[in-house]
C-alpha cells in the first residue's frame, strides 16, 4: 500500500511538475530529504523516482519558461560553484581509478549542482523561499520528531543508519537534523503564529534527542556550536545563555549513560574512531603533499590510501575515508577547489551580514532578517559537522548555498524597488503598539489603509515596535 500511495502521488504531481517547473523542485526536495520510497517496501523502493522528477521539471522549464525566467541567476556563489565542478571534474579525468563506484559518485555530483543552479533561478520571491524552506524543514523534521518520540518512548536507543541516500549513515543523518534544526527555530519565529511557534519548538527538541541518539560525537559538536551562534544572534544573550547552562547542568541526569559516555570520549584520542580519523588526516596531507594542485581524484581517496598510508596496512587491512569533508576536497581535487570550497562557505557569513544589516531597520524585510540568522546558523553547524564527515559532496549543503543566492537576490530586489521604508505621518494615530510604514515603488491598494498610503505606495502596519529596534 505504501508503494501504491508514494507512486500515484508522485505520478499525479508529475504533470503539474512539467507545467510549473517550481512545483517539480518541491516535489524533488521532498523526494530527496524525506525519501518516501526508503519508507516503502515493495516496487517503489528501487525506483528512480527523483530522476523521473528531475528530468520533467527540466523540460518544462525548456518548454514553458525558457526565455521568461532564467535557468539560474550568476552571482558569487553560483559561480564559484560552477569553478569548484570544473576542478572536480579534472580531478575526476585525470584520476588513476576511474570505476563504476566513482562514476556514480561523479554524475551524482554532477546532478546536485545542477539542481543547486536550478534552485536560484527559481526560488525569485520570498514566497518560494519560504515553501521550499518549509519543504525541507518538513521533510526531514518528520524524521527528527519520529525518531525522537521513538527514543523517549523507550528510554533511550541508538539510531544506527538513516533514512537512505546521502543520509543512510547514522552521522550523515544526523549532520542534516543538526543543519534543520535552525531552520526550524527561525521559520517558527518568522511565521508570527503562536501554533506553529510551539509545533516548531517541539520539532526542535525531538530533533535534539534524535541527534544524540545517533551517538555521532561530530554531529553533537556541531549541534552545540549552532545552539551558541543561535544564542549569540538572539539580541538576548544573558537569558539565553543562562536558559543553556541550565540544559547542560540538568543534561547529565537525564540522559542515558551511554550518550553521556559516547560524548565524553570526545577528547580521547586512543579510541579507535578517533585514531582511524588522525590517521586518516595525516595521510591526507601526504595526498596533498604529493598532489598540491589536481588531488589524486574525485572518490580515489579509499582506492590510494595504501599508497599514502603514515600507518603500515596489514593484508587485507580495511582502508579509510578522509572522515573530514576539507581535507576530502583538498586531497581529491586539489587546492584550488579548497580554496574555493572555504570561499563558499565564508561567502555564506559576508553575504547573510551584510542582508542583515540592510533589513534590521526595514519592517517590511523583517523575514529576511530573520532567514539571514537561519542561514548563518546552519552552514555554522555544517562547518563545524564536516571537520569530522567525509561529507564534501554533500547535496543538502550545495542547496543550502544555492538558497543563500536566492535570498540575497531576492532582498536586493527588494531593496531596489523600495530604497528606503518611510513612516506614514498618521502613525500616532494608530493603536498602541502598531506602527504604519509606507514602501515607496510597490503597486499595492492604499484604500485598505484608510488613506495611510498613497497611489503608488503599500502600507504596513507593524505591530511589534521592538523589531524597529
Amino acid at each position: 500500500m505504501r508503494d501504491l500511495i508514494v507512486f500515484l502521488s508522485v505520478m499525479c504531481l508529475m504533470p503539474y511538475a512539467f507545467q510549473r517547473p517550481y512545483i517539480g523542485l518541491l516535489l524533488f526536495s521532498w523526494l530527496a530529504y524525506m525519501r518516501p520510497q526508503d519508507l516503502c517496501w515493495g516496487f517503489a523502493r528501487s525506483m528512480r523516482l527523483s530522476f523521473f522528477v528531475s528530468i520533467a521539471m527540466l523540460l518544462g522549464w525548456w518548454a514553458n519558461e525558457l526565455g521568461r525566467r532564467r535557468f539560474t541567476h550568476w552571482e558569487s556563489r553560483t559561480v564559484m560553484m560552477c569553478v569548484l565542478m570544473a576542478f572536480v571534474v579534472i580531478s575526476y579525468f585525470q584520476a588513476e581509478v576511474q570505476d563504476d563506484y566513482t562514476s556514480r559518485y561523479f554524475f551524482e555530483y554532477i546532478k546536485i549542482v545542477i539542481i543547486a543552479l536550478f534552485t536560484v533561478g527559481q526560488c525569485d520571491t520570498r514566497q518560494k523561499l519560504r515553501g521550499m524552506f518549509w519543504v525541507i524543514a518538513i521533510s526531514l523534521g518528520f524524521f527528527g520528531v519520529k525518531s525522537g518520540l521513538w527514543g523517549l518512548m523507550r528510554g533511550g536507543g541508538q539510531i544506527l543508519r538513516g533514512p537512505g541516500g546521502m543520509l543512510e549513515d547514522n552521522n550523515d543523518f544526523a549532520l542534516a537534523m543538526v543543519m534543520n534544526i535552525p531552520l526550524l527555530w527561525y521559520l517558527g519565529i518568522s511565521e508570527g503564529k503562536k501554533w506553529v511557534l510551539h509545533a516548531t519548538r517541539a520539532a526542535v527538541f525531538l530533533s535534539v534527542v534524535t541527534v544524540l541518539m545517533t551517538h555521532s560525537r561530530g554531529a553533537f559538536l556541531a549541534l552545540t556550536f549552532s545552539a551558541l551562534w543561535i544564542v549569540w544572534r538572539s539580541g538576548k544573550l544573558f537569558r539565553a545563555m543562562m536558559f543553556l547552562l541550565f540544559l547542560a547542568v540538568l543534561f547529565p541526569f537525564v540522559a542515558p549513560q551511554d550518550i553521556i559516555d559516547r560524548i565524553a570520549s570526545i577528547g580521547d584520542t586512543t579510541e579507535s574512531s578517533a585514531h582511524a580519523r588522525l590517521t586518516a588526516w595525516a595521510t591526507a596531507l601526504e595526498m596533498i603533499k604529493d598532489n598540491p594542485i589536481w588531488g589524486v581524484g574525485m572518490r580515489n581517496f579509499q582506492p590510494r590510501y595504501p599508497e599514502y598510508s603514515v600507518a603500515p596496512l596489514s593484508q587485507g587491512a580495511d582502508t579509510f575515508v578522509a572522515h573530514n569533508s576539507y581535507f576530502q576536497i583538498w586531497a581529491e581535487s586539489g587546492s584550488l577547489a579548497f580554496v574555493i570550497y572555504l570561499s563558499l562557505l565564508a561567502s555564506v557569513f559576508l553575504t547573510m551580514g551584510r542582508v542583515y544589516k540592510q533589513c534590521r531597520a526595514r519592517p517590511d524585510l523583517a523575514w529576511a532578517v530573520d532567514y539571514s540568522r537561519m542561514m548563518e546558523a546552519t552552514t555554522v553547524g555544517f562547518s563545524v559537522g564536516a571537520f569530522f564527515l567525509n561529507r564534501g559532496h554533500f547535496d543538502l549543503f550545495y542547496h543550502w548555498l544555492a538558497l543563500v543566492a536566492a535570498l540575497k537576490l531576492c532582498v536586493f530586489a527588494a531593496l531596489r524597488r523600495a530604497p528606503e521604508a518611510a513612516f506614514a505621518p498618521d502613525q500616532k494615530k494608530r493603536g498602541s503598539g502598531e506602527v504604519v510604514v509606507t514602501v515607496p515603488g510597490l503597486r499595492s491598494a492604499a484604500r485598505s489603509m484608510g488613506g495611510a498610503a498613497s497611489a503608488g505606495e503599500s502600507a504596513i502596519v507593524w505591530r511589534n515596535q521592538k523589531r524597529l529596534r
